[in-house]
């Protein structure tokens, strides 16, 4: 039996961690929608789900407690949900934010988001189709830089540093990640850099990006500097495919060309490492209007579809999971066509009836 009919009947485990504010709104309906496709795809899932953020300190007086890590640690895929650290006790945490605690011990370098306009979602920038691929495990975030303490530090009440790192270690696995991704799409990497400023820094990453390209002949290869890039893709997104930058970049390109898609409300992300992957939507937890029913699930949807695709790509034993993405992303983007969209697009779909309607759509 081949492996596609061996994957065919066998069930997947896969973790989730609902997460604060509007979490426990939109990942189940990720959950929902994934079973449902699944089951079409005559395979499944068992879910096994672990405390994050405000449920997790009421219960272990931890946003991330050990309870949670020990089932990650037995386990290649999780969602996790948005959190709200910044409502933490401050007494809790250790000062790290959850995803930082999990991207840490995981060594999940890679975040991957991919920025596309959906047919029926009013976009600045309808033919905008980019995977910013960002490194994610150094740079100049303060949390991701110093092996001991924080990268950041004051000698005096006023004067405030920080440290940047940029290595070639990392450089070389990012921007790996970002030309195979180039060979599975339009064959085209930008490296987005700051070398005529950040000589050392960026000029690193910028010359190790240029080194791996030597490997991917296929692949064109440009180069823009970071302030030029984010003009570009607001006058001209249709010209690049992916652009592989540094942490600090990416984590600003990627808002910005969300928005230009329609909204950071459909940003779909995965941070990975060579063997484990997690799905996280983009976005933060919106306290403000969490249990109101009226968040937008897109971004947790496609973060599922995405890790499911990445696990399809990385175990041959996975390769069911591929048309289960490809399901997914379908009925959202027949959701989104149908006019069937909450209001940060313009819709007045709650929560509920855009999943139910993507629900329906899988039934087609």
């Amino acid at each position: 039996m081949d492996a596609t009919h061996d994957d065919r009947s066998q069930r997947h485990r896969i973790g989730v961690l609902f997460g604060d504010g509007i979490g426990p709104e939109i990942v189940p309906a990720a959950v929902e929608i994934a079973d449902r496709a699944a089951a079409l795809e005559h395979t499944g899932f068992d879910w096994v789900e672990a405390p994050l953020g405000h449920a997790a300190i009421e219960r272990y007086g931890s946003p991330v407690p050990d309870e949670t890590l020990c089932v990650l640690d037995e386990l290649d895929v999780w969602i996790m949900g948005p959190h709200d650290s910044a409502s933490y006790p401050p007494d809790v945490g250790g000062g790290h934010t959850p995803g930082a605690i999990v991207r840490t011990r995981y060594d999940l370098y890679a975040n991957l988001r991919p920025c596309r306009a959906i047919p029926g979602v009013r976009a600045t920038a309808p033919d905008i189709d980019v995977l910013i691929v960002r490194e994610n495990s150094e740079g100049l975030y303060a949390d991701r830089n110093m092996a001991l303490g924080s990268g950041e530090f004051m000698p005096t009440p006023d004067v405030a540093l920080s440290v940047g790192v940029i290595t070639r270690a990392a450089t070389t696995r990012i921007a790996r990640e970002a030309f195979r991704a180039a060979s599975r799409r339009r064959r085209a990497v930008t490296i987005v850099h700051k070398a005529n400023v950040l000589r050392m820094t960026t000029g690193l990453f910028r010359d190790v990006c240029r080194e791996v390209a030597e490997d991917y002949p296929e692949v064109t290869v440009t180069e823009q500097h970071i302030d030029a890039m984010a003009a570009h893709l607001v006058r001209r997104p249709a010209d690049f495919d992916v652009l592989v930058t540094e942490n600090l970049f990416g984590d600003i390109l990627s808002d910005l060309a969300a928005e230009l898609a329609g909204s950071l409300g459909i940003a779909g992300s995965v941070n990975a490492s060579a063997t484990t992957a997690m799905a996280q939507a983009a976005h933060g937890a919106a306290p403000d209007i969490a249990g109101l029913g009226v968040a937008d699930p897109i971004a947790v949807i496609a973060s599922t579809a995405m890790v499911l695709r990445w696990w399809a790509e990385h175990d041959d034993r996975r390769s069911a999971l591929e048309a289960v993405a490809d399901r997914i992303d379908a009925a959202i983007a027949a959701t989104a066509a149908a006019g069937v969209v909450t209001a940060d697009l313009g819709g007045d779909a709650t929560t509920r009836q855009f999943t139910d309607h993507v629900l329906s759509e899988l039934g087609r």
